[in-house]
């Protein structure tokens, strides 16, 4: 297998943190690999290295000299003044430089590099590009494509810069938590996707179906070190444990020879020999090697939420609307003590609007939501809050509470809640500031946990947290017996927490589906489902034969816009003069009065000149194909 990427040795520092060091891999063609870490580890800081974004403090990075890279990184950066279109027009790509390439030399006195240009054109199919992203656009649930991207939601942007990458193909394709911010329907794409294409991919992401599905390799980098395993996560899941089940035998041999050897040690005579010498080096050795320590909690918490009445929430005939849209109409539910909701919907369709309804911050236009009097709220938002740079983990989390009350009388201290969600021993006097992003979310989940809520309140709480952190928050929520009511696009998350779904279908209309995502999935309500959120008196742009426009595309005396241009004019003079001859039979009629002919007439004449000059403007650029 060739290599397409190779580093060595490579090590980076944030501040005075130390990330990783001495970190080696090898990316090789057609491999689809993942990276799993804790959060704080640097591996958006390796992926920003291995995508040229930034380079490493040591070591050596080394590329295939042809190889296309794309980069997906956390945060996109587009133009917000252009259209969609153009916004992916305008992404630097290999297609969008030849594009300029071909144009700027159409325009230049000398033509020597066109024969070249023209051929790169051709391999790179660049003649349908504009095609191939409107094609891509629809796939990822994007149609308005005249729409200005300063309008989009974060979800949306990230859609148009996904698009941008899979248009222009690179042989590698790197990608920083690609399904954060998208619905599920379009995360299922994109996995049916790049699980068939045929495309190198080395991404960081906390989807485990996501993983599953897609890769054939993960590497784990743990306490410094990389791990390889051949296989997708279920398969990581496996062998990791019984990595870790050796380690930890090793350990335990390595403790037993140890004490023998610290026995030997204290009555070894004063004068050492050559041998007394090497076994008190290898005793050294021994010692670093008992005193590893491996993260692996068995930590059950039975903790005790305030008691909760009978009545939780009570919603009845629930309306909201913004503007024309509608988010909710005429909903009712009764939610009972300890159940799981989770809810499922496209982007913008309204669920944090519902979340906000439930929890009182927004008011509905009709209905009324009753709220039980022992009713303990904790909301975990999307948002989050903002920190003091300057405070520490374990001060945050006793400014709400010294201890979490467990059922059995006892009780839990912060510091033992930051330690369960792996902020150990110096980490809980870190500065704020010291922290990565990811550290940030699960310190703002522990905030949210210490409250002891008796109604948890969760939205999107897997985006920007490990693997790690989601399997001990799946812990926390299983053995909590508080009502939860979560909206995330984390499948695994949602098939192991949650017991029925609020399916948002559009239009204020919300499906209760009794099981979890999995099962609706599998069931004949997702085809209804999908078949409510797609896009209305949308027809699927299909990509121009390559044939066709290669027929035009030899001529080769268009710059790429003209060519665009007259390409389309056919089709707009086609259309005009349907519509002139549609005009003509109605006023050919006898059915206008004269107020109306006279109305026609003059629209007539402006359709005639329309036609006149596009079909000046068509024999113009046809003149310089020929």
């Amino acid at each position: 297998m060739e290599s397409l990427l190779q580093a060595e040795n490579i090590s980076k520092r944030y501040g005075d943190k130390l990330l990783f060091e001495n970190i080696s891999l090898s990316i090789g063609e057609g491999q689809k690999i993942a990276l799993v870490a804790k959060n704080g580890t640097g591996k958006t800081s390796l992926l920003n290295i291995l995508a040229g974004v930034d380079s490493s403090d040591s070591g050596k990075l080394s590329r295939r000299r042809d190889v296309r890279i794309g980069y997906l990184p956390q945060e996109i950066e587009l133009d917000a003044e252009k259209t969609v279109l153009d916004a992916v027009f305008v992404l630097e790509n290999e297609i969008t430089q030849t594009i300029r390439q071909y144009n700027d030399c159409l325009y230049s006195e000398t033509h020597e590099v066109l024969p070249s240009l023209l051929d790169k054109m051709d391999a790179l199919n660049a003649w349908d590009y504009e095609s191939r992203i409107r094609q891509v656009l629809g796939k990822l649930d994007i149609h308005d494509l005249d729409k200005k991207v300063g309008t989009l939601s974060g979800g949306q942007k990230k859609r148009v810069a996904l698009a941008g990458l899979l248009i222009c193909e690179p042989q590698l394709l790197i990608l920083d938590e690609p399904t954060n911010q998208l619905d599920l329907n379009v995360i299922e794409w994109l996995e049916d996707y790049l699980s068939s294409a045929n495309i190198t991919i080395f991404m960081v992401t906390h989807d485990r179906y996501f993983l599953d599905r897609i890769c054939d390799t993960i590497i784990e980098l743990d306490d410094g070190k990389t791990y390889t395993y051949a296989g997708n996560y279920t398969y990581y899941v496996e062998k990791r444990a019984e990595r870790i089940e050796n380690l930890q035998a090793n350990i335990e041999r390595a403790q037993n020879l140890m004490r023998t050897e610290q026995e030997w040690i204290r009555r070894m005579p004063k004068a050492r020999s050559h041998k007394a010498k090497y076994r008190i080096d290898e005793f050294e050795n021994l010692k670093a090697r008992a005193s590893q320590r491996i993260d692996n909690r068995k930590l059950e918490l039975d903790v005790a939420n305030q008691r909760l009445g009978k009545k939780i929430i009570d919603i009845y005939n629930v309306s909201k609307s913004f503007g024309s849209q509608k988010i909710v109409e005429d909903f009712s539910y009764k939610v009972s003590r300890g159940e799981k909701i989770g809810i499922v919907g496209h982007n913008g369709v309204g669920k944090t609007t519902f979340l906000n309804l439930i929890t009182g911050n927004l008011a509905p236009d009709s209905g009324h939501i009753e709220v039980g009097q022992t009713v303990k709220f904790a909301y975990y938002t999307q948002e989050g809050i903002i920190f003091n740079d300057d405070d520490k983990p374990i001060d945050i989390v006793r400014k709400i509470s010294d201890d979490v009350k467990l059922r059995d009388g006892k009780s839990f201290s912060a510091s033992g809640l930051l330690n369960y969600f792996m902020f150990t021993g110096d980490m809980q006097y870190t500065l704020v500031r010291k922290l990565s992003g990811g550290e940030k979310r699960r310190l703002y989940l522990c905030t949210v946990l210490m409250q002891q809520p008796n109604v948890l309140i969760m939205d999107e709480p897997t985006n920007d947290l490990d693997i790690t952190t989601l399997q001990v928050l799946e812990e926390y929520l299983t053995m909590i017996d508080a009502t939860v009511i979560i909206v995330s696009h984390d499948r695994f998350f949602m098939d192991k927490i949650v017991d029925h779904i609020f399916v948002f279908e559009g239009g204020g209309r919300i499906a209760d589906f009794p099981g979890n995502y999995t099962q609706f999935r599998d069931s004949r309500e997702y085809a209804r489902y999908m078949e409510s959120i797609a896009p209305k008196d949308t027809k699927p742009v299909a990509a121009e034969p390559r044939k066709q426009v290669q027929q035009s595309a030899p001529k080769k005396k268009l710059s790429y816009n003209e060519q665009r241009e007259y390409d389309m004019l056919e089709k707009e003079i086609e259309e005009l003069n349907a519509k002139r001859t549609a005009m003509e039979d109605e006023l050919n009629s006898g059915k206008l009065s004269s107020f109306e002919i006279a109305a026609k007439s003059s629209e007539y004449s402006q359709l005639i000149d329309t036609i006149d000059a596009k079909e000046m403007r068509w024999l113009e650029l046809a003149e310089m194909v020929e």
